[in-house]
């Protein structure tokens, strides 16, 4: 049963983020139907897309790649479904959820299972310092940057430059990075997943090649996956990485005041917002990822003071490029300029 809620008062109460969960455990269960829907879609003009830009090789390259270019959106919006799929958000059977995002996984060239673990462990300790380093963006303190070595120091700033972060990075995550269980070598069970999905991979290129050549493959896949992997890069990298997102230290750091306060509210313009799935509204899903991805615009249209929480523009979100260092002592996020400039 879906259970509409209906905020109690005109006036905001305040609540702890723990007490948020209580709130939002009522959005949690899916409806079915509208997963079904929001599937069809999704991949139906994914599918369509990819022979519309084929068919159109006969006539202009320029069209093929402008149309893959385009279907890069629909890709976008598949690997977010997978994304609910991980979390058990988007159909009631966890098994039919995890098989879709099995399935999803070779098209998004993601080992679902060992990108589920990761993932994991990111929800379960995003803004805890002590438990940086796996299904995040690493990023030092001022105080780690400024005890390491020149050499250590120019590692960290190659990794975070923009070209490296947004060029070079989304084409070594998903065609380099995933083909392997980075993180979870020593557990067979990943070891299949990444396995199981490089060879459906390899079949599915194999047969596209074996119909079209290297063509489709250059002009249509490569495309459309490079650019919705950079898409899908920046859109997790500025739902943590913004000036007053929080970090912690172990001791002090708490699971629901770091998923809230540590996770931005990214509005996108509603046709973005579509294609990317609510992925935005990131603050309710960290506070409560079971909410299938229809359901977190309920949310902020039900509890008005959620959408006031670290709301994120398109403009706003392009300094974030630029932020790399957690400043421990004003708890906001530096430029590497900025830290110079206070701390020498």
């Amino acid at each position: 049963m879906v259970i509409h809620s209906v905020p109690q008062s005109d006036q905001p109460v305040e609540r702890s983020a723990r007490e948020w969960v209580k709130v939002l455990a009522q959005y949690r269960e899916p409806n079915e139907a509208r997963s079904v829907l929001e599937l069809l879609v999704t991949v139906v003009p994914f599918v369509a897309l990819w022979a519309l830009a084929w068919w159109s090789m006969s006539i202009s390259l320029w069209l093929t790649f402008a149309i893959s270019v385009l279907n890069a959106l629909f890709l976008v919006r598949l690997f977010t479904i997978q994304h609910d799929c991980g979390h058990g958000a988007f159909f009631k059977s966890r098994e039919v959820s995890d098989w879709l995002g099995r399935a999803l996984g070779v098209i998004t060239l993601t080992p679902y299972d060992v990108w589920r673990r990761t993932h994991s462990i990111h929800h379960s300790a995003a803004g805890n310092l002590e438990k940086r380093g796996i299904g995040d963006v690493y990023t030092m303190t001022v105080a780690e940057y400024q005890a390491a070595s020149p050499l250590r120091r120019l590692q960290y700033r190659m990794v975070r430059h923009p070209l490296t972060m947004f060029g070079l990075g989304p084409f070594y995550l998903f065609f380099v990075q995933n083909r392997l269980p980075l993180g979870l070598m020593d557990s067979r069970k990943y070891w299949v997943s990444a396995m199981a999905t490089n060879v459906a991979l390899i079949v599915m290129l194999l047969t596209v090649f074996n119909f079209g050549g290297l063509a489709p493959i250059l002009l249509i896949f490569l495309p459309s996956t490079i650019v919705a992997a950079t898409a899908g890069v920046w859109l997790f990298y500025v739902q943590h990485q913004f000036e007053h997102t929080q970090y912690d230290e172990a001791e002090n750091w708490d699971l629901h005041e770091a998923a809230l306060k540590g996770s931005s509210y990214y509005r996108l313009p509603a046709v973005l917002q579509w294609f990317s799935a609510n992925i935005g509204i990131h603050h309710v899903h960290h506070l409560y990822s079971r909410i299938p991805f229809y359901r977190l615009p309920d949310v902020l249209r039900d509890y008005a003071e959620l959408a006031d929480n670290n709301q994120l523009t398109v403009r706003e979100s392009l300094v974030s490029a630029r932020l790399h260092l957690w400043d421990e002592k004003t708890r906001r996020l530096l430029s590497f300029r900025e830290a110079k400039a206070i701390y020498g």
